[in-house]
């Protein structure tokens, strides 16, 4: 599996954020974890890139456990964060070059690894400009660059398209698309049309638990669509 987690549970306090939660992901597939705000998406996405710790249960990226083997996980995960955190005062072309020395890429591959990037996301004419002056759109282009940048096997994607105008939405999904041909890919989202337009399989997570996990065509069988289908799991 290139994602496993069995009986995983955060609690801050009296609260779960995720409660005793079991899924497991196969290699190339595209599967979009959803749920309303607050649900436990972020908190589980953030438990598999190794940035917290859970309270019980375990998780493995890549065949390797989150806990015991953390830097070979991570070396196989590429992850954009819900707050793209990017260096503004940095050129895009310089900002990926940076990430990928931190992957210990130099030289020649790194110079072709960051044309190859940004030729896929589409920055060929925003490459020499300051981060901060990029829309929010080209930015999620440079944090999808940046989780690609080592080639990982898997993706981890935190709302990749929140905030983006009805084009931009449009040019990332496909950008996610593209990507996952050749990699596992979970991304968070509270947007049906994403996941309908997207995914090969859905699990749904409400208050910390998991309440649906199918592929898409078994959830919109007999005409439902996913908004449908989502009120009446978490309402």
């Amino acid at each position: 599996m290139s994602i496993s987690i069995t009986n995983l549970t955060k609690t801050y306090g009296s609260q779960n954020a995720i409660d005793n939660i079991s899924f497991d992901i196969k290699k190339g597939e595209i599967v979009g974890f959803l749920g309303p705000n607050g649900a436990g998406k972020s908190t589980t996405m953030k438990i598999l890139t190794g940035y917290l710790k859970a309270s019980s249960g375990d998780a493995s990226v890549n065949g390797f456990d989150i806990v015991q083997h953390t830097m070979e996980a991570q070396r196989s995960t590429g992850y954009l964060p819900e707050h793209n955190p990017l260096y503004l005062e940095m050129y895009v072309k310089e900002f990926l070059e940076f990430t990928g020395s931190l992957y210990h890429l130099k030289g020649s591959v790194l110079k072709e690894r960051v044309a190859l990037l940004i030729d896929m996301v589409g920055l060929e004419r925003e490459q020499q400009k300051k981060i901060g002056q990029l829309s929010k759109g080209y930015r999620q282009r440079v944090g999808l660059a940046q989780a690609l940048i080592h080639d990982p096997e898997i993706l981890i994607l935190d709302e990749p398209t929140t905030g983006l105008d009805p084009n931009q939405l449009s040019e990332i999904r496909e950008l996610i698309k593209k990507v996952g041909e050749d990699k596992t890919v979970i991304f968070s989202t509270h947007i049906m049309q994403e996941v309908e337009s997207i995914c090969d399989r859905v699990i749904i997570i409400n208050r910390g638990k998991i309440v649906a996990d199918d592929s898409l065509k078994n959830f919109t069988k007999g005409g439902k669509s996913m908004e449908s289908v989502f009120s009446s799991l978490t309402t």
